[in-house]
């Protein structure tokens, strides 16, 4: 019996990709899982160009220089002291400022003083230094750090999290599972599977797997495309150090398994929510909003939420900088996660919760197409 049951589970999976890969009311999908690849591909071209205009200014420079020595210079030096650290600078700046002079230059009457103003650009390759100096004395310094995979890889910590979790990926979901009942009923399609001498929970498993394995592929190969972009700008060597000695490749691998995992937590919520409604805007924004407000929850009922779980997997955490207000710090980080075999397990538990209501309900479901 299990043998016929697996070979109609596998018959309805075929059926139910080709729908679901070429459906247009799911073309949008591919949309939402392309936007953080295109954003990570704009960055890395941006800061390609940067790297590159740091090249030339290397290149033009007259001393080959480091970090220290751009943080040697100090306010108060002259610019023969900064050419003398520095050498000439490979750009150069000048322009005249006209101020007000001071009561010791000026006792009878107020007149106007023509400042010379200079700014000097160094880099060493990887960060920039501006110099801004008046009266040939050093007024400000702008010391800007160049792009580092350590501060990079928090960036990509907040994408994920906030935009390819909470959004991307619920969405994506939302468009896929909450079809898979309810696109068969506006199709009017519904009962030539009822009608099939298949059960009802092998039709509703075999749905399910079709849709996990969609989103699964669109969202997987979309977290392996951010990788790439996010890798792409930086150095041979940096992506190498990056990748095998600083857990780049453990992160990367994570990544794809937290993407996995939300596929199936809010896959199962929307498949019983496609069930239990007609409307999807309710069950949606009542998911969202529990989602939205987890943080806020009592322990007890964070366990049920997916996004208390995907978080606690997450390899970094996202450091909140001071003086941010205290409810979006809370939001931000995650004051109470569980181990990461509590965290899988915890999925697994919330996802089979929602299959069993699903199969419950598919058992009772009756079609009346003349109410949709």
């Amino acid at each position: 019996m299990k043998r016929i049951w697996w070979a109609q589970i596998k018959a309805v999976i075929r059926l139910e990709m080709r729908k679901t890969f070429f459906a247009k009311r799911g073309l949008w999908i591919y949309a939402i899982a392309a936007l953080p690849v295109i954003l990570f591909v704009a960055y890395a071209i941006a800061t390609s160009t940067q790297q590159h205009r740091r090249a030339t200014v290397v290149s033009q420079g007259e001393k080959r220089l480091t970090y220290q020595d751009l943080q040697a210079i100090k306010p108060g030096m002259t610019s023969d002291e900064v050419i003398a650290i520095l050498g000439r600078p490979p750009l150069r700046f000048h322009w005249t400022d006209r101020r007000p002079a001071s009561p010791e230059q000026n006792s009878e009457k107020e007149t106007m003083l023509e400042v010379q103003h200079e700014e000097y650009r160094y880099s060493d390759g990887q960060n920039d230094l501006y110099v801004g100096l008046g009266d040939d004395k050093v007024e400000s310094i702008n010391l800007q750090q160049g792009n580092n995979p350590g501060q990079d890889s928090i960036m990509f910590a907040g994408v994920f999290q906030f935009f390819f979790l909470r959004l991307a990926i619920f969405f994506g979901c939302l468009g896929i599972f909450m079809n898979l009942f309810r696109g068969e009923i506006l199709d009017r399609s519904l009962h030539f599977y009822f009608l099939a001498p298949v059960r009802r929970e092998v039709v509703m498993a075999g749905k399910f797997l079709a849709g996990l394995l969609a989103t699964c592929t669109i969202f997987v190969t979309s977290e392996v495309l951010q990788t790439i972009a996010f890798l792409w700008h930086f150095p041979a060597n940096m992506r190498d150090f990056y990748l095998f000695h600083n857990h780049g490749l453990e992160h990367a691998a994570i990544y794809l398994g937290v993407t996995v995992l939300a596929c199936i937590g809010y896959g199962a919520f929307f498949l019983v929510a496609g069930m239990l409604f007609r409307n999807p805007i309710l069950p949606t924004a009542a998911i969202l909003i529990w989602e939205g407000i987890n943080p806020f929850l009592p322990g007890i009922l964070k366990q049920f939420s997916v996004i208390y779980y995907l978080k606690s997997l997450c390899p970094v955490d996202i450091p909140s900088a001071p003086g941010t207000p205290p409810v979006l710090a809370l939001l931000i980080s995650n004051a109470d996660p569980v181990s990461a075999p509590v965290a899988v397990v915890g999925i697994f538990v919330v996802a089979l919760i929602a299959l069993y209501a699903s199969s419950l309900q598919v058992r009772r479901m009756e079609i009346n197409y003349t109410t949709e």
